[in-house]
């Protein structure tokens, strides 16, 4: 009788054992990702072998359930211009990699080094590499620049103001390549060969934004300013040549 209760239990630890051992083969292998089907959305400064690189790491890099769960929402410390990453998984062997990347709203020049800044003012990324999209942000007056700190301790409205123009920019396809700030608050965006004063005034941005478009279509490589200080609701601005 005792002899049977050994058995019996070393039956069942043997199966325990084997159903561990199944339970960890399956885990690894079917849910073994297939290189052809990861995809990539939401990066635009890093190629999508980049950012597959950099979560396909370890020992688990590539299993599916694995990285869902290593990476949901997880926040992304050491990588610049990436605020968080999401791994999804659409099948056993396939995934989708969703990029977060943080909001920026322009940088500065600073010792020969683009100074990426958010919409608090904050410098989030320090490099001598020109980022496409992003425009320059020129008449700021502040004395030193380093990352993790404000640019201008004293005024966030001029960051904030920067972030509207840059995402109405990025709504309308426009490409802007410089946005100044004169003393007083006043705006001047810098297209090309075209300068853009948009004034002061917070209210009517986007509608003057949408008749610029239009406007700087039919100007073309004309060289001169066009004056969108004063709201007009006929959409009728005045543009000067210069001489």
């Amino acid at each position: 009788m005792r002899r049977s209760r050994i058995i019996l239990r070393v039956v069942i630890l043997l199966a325990l054992i084997a159903a561990v051992m199944y339970g960890i083969y399956y885990f690894l292998y079917t849910y073994r990702i297939d290189p052809e089907q990861t995809y990539v959305d939401g990066n635009t400064h890093y190629t999508d072998q980049e950012i597959i690189d950099l979560v396909m790491t370890g020992p688990l890099g590539d299993n599916s359930l694995y990285l869902s769960f290593r990476y949901k929402d997880k926040k992304i410390e050491d990588v610049p211009f990436v605020d968080s990453i999401t791994v999804t998984v659409l099948s056993k062997d396939s995934i989708r990699i969703s990029v977060y990347e943080k909001a920026l709203a322009g940088y500065v020049v600073y010792l020969d080094h683009y100074m990426y800044f958010d919409k608090d003012g904050y410098i989030v990324e320090s490099s001598n590499v020109l980022t496409d999209g992003i425009p320059q942000v020129s008449g700021l007056d502040f004395s030193g620049a380093a990352l993790g700190r404000r640019l201008i301790e004293d005024d966030t409205d001029v960051f904030n103001r920067t972030l509207e123009v840059t995402k109405l920019m990025e709504k309308y396809k426009l490409k802007v390549d410089r946005i100044h700030f004169h003393e007083g608050g006043k705006i001047t965006l810098y297209f090309g060969k075209v300068r853009v004063d948009l004034g002061n005034q917070a209210t009517y941005l986007e509608d003057k934004v949408m008749c610029m478009k239009e406007i700087l279509k039919r100007l073309g490589d004309r060289e001169g300013v066009l004056d969108m200080e004063e709201y007009s609701f006929e959409g009728i601005y005045v543009f000067s040549p210069d001489t």
